[in-house]
């Protein structure tokens, strides 16, 4: 017989004291757990400790449907905020896309090619344009029609079919359209979102323009959670690519693209695989 592999990831944070590596550990050990990652951060401005431990169940004496109940006692001892994930669970993402199509294209080829391990059941949008394109790839496409005065309704309407469909995780693949504090709220470090981030910054509608005509070295991508506040939720990754005076306009759009394809990609792989914990408006990432 085949040995369950499965796996249990605990994510923690707490007041920073002593005995909290002893107690998970020794939690995981008397129960005839094998350990097979473990990481920690200690914010000493913060007075914070942050943990993910990750161990089989094969041999695990706990039965995964009491696992919580019976971890509830140490948490509570040691006043944590924590949640436990398996690594059997298969979550699910609706990608939300607006004309923009490199972010979505390049998820729904990894998804494709198994580099993220979930289902992608619909992408949403507030066009029509990529229905086709979306559905030659599986999932179903729905198109929401967006103005000032019908946002609040067709947001609700997002929010319905989300939890019909019992979606886990919402992905900004360029969806240029601003969540309202009601959706917001109710994927509450559940939605991601890119954006370049050039150094320096450049706000409105052309900022690869203004980046050539400031002539700048390096531009950037950054992923984030999302929150009320635009593009200011906590980071997940980021990186940046340097450029040069012989580069036009469309150099740097093409760089910023491809930038933000990975970018984008390694935060939704990060959330998947259950490594970011976040704090304020701040993110431990266990790599």
């Amino acid at each position: 017989m085949a040995r369950d592999t499965t796996a249990a990831v605990l994510l923690l944070s707490c007041r920073d004291q002593k005995g909290l590596v002893a107690g998970t550990s020794d939690f995981i050990y008397r129960n005839n757990g094998n350990i097979v990652h473990a990481d920690q951060h200690v914010d000493a401005e913060a007075g914070l400790f942050l943990q993910r431990i990750e161990w089989e169940l094969g041999d695990f004496r706990i039965p995964r449907a009491e696992l919580a109940d019976v971890f509830r006692p140490i948490a509570e001892k040691f006043g944590m905020q924590w949640e436990l994930h398996f690594s059997d669970y298969v979550p699910r993402i609706a990608i939300f896309v607006s004309r923009l199509e490199h972010c979505l294209d390049d998820l729904l080829l990894r998804h494709r090619m198994g580099e993220l391990e979930a289902e992608i059941p619909l992408v949403i949008s507030n066009h029509p344009d990529l229905q086709q394109f979306v559905e030659s790839f599986g999932p179903k496409y729905h198109f929401f029609p967006i103005t000032k005065e019908t946002r609040a309704a067709q947001e609700l309407k997002q929010i319905e079919l989300l939890e019909e469909q019992r979606v886990d995780l919402v992905v900004l693949a360029r969806y240029m359209q601003i969540l309202g504090g009601e959706f917001v709220r109710h994927f509450r470090n559940r939605a991601i979102n890119i954006h370049h981030s050039f150094l320096p910054a450049f706000p409105g509608g052309r900022p690869y323009h203004q980046a050539y005509e400031r002539g700048v070295k390096i531009i950037g991508a950054t992923s984030h959670y999302v929150t009320e506040d635009l593009d200011e939720g906590p980071i997940i990754e980021q990186d940046v690519v340097r450029v040069s005076h012989r580069d036009s306009v469309e150099d740097l759009m093409r760089k910023g693209k491809d930038l933000e394809r990975v970018v984008l990609a390694r935060a939704v792989s990060l959330h998947l695989r259950h490594r970011i914990l976040v704090y304020g408006n701040k993110t431990v990432v266990f790599d």
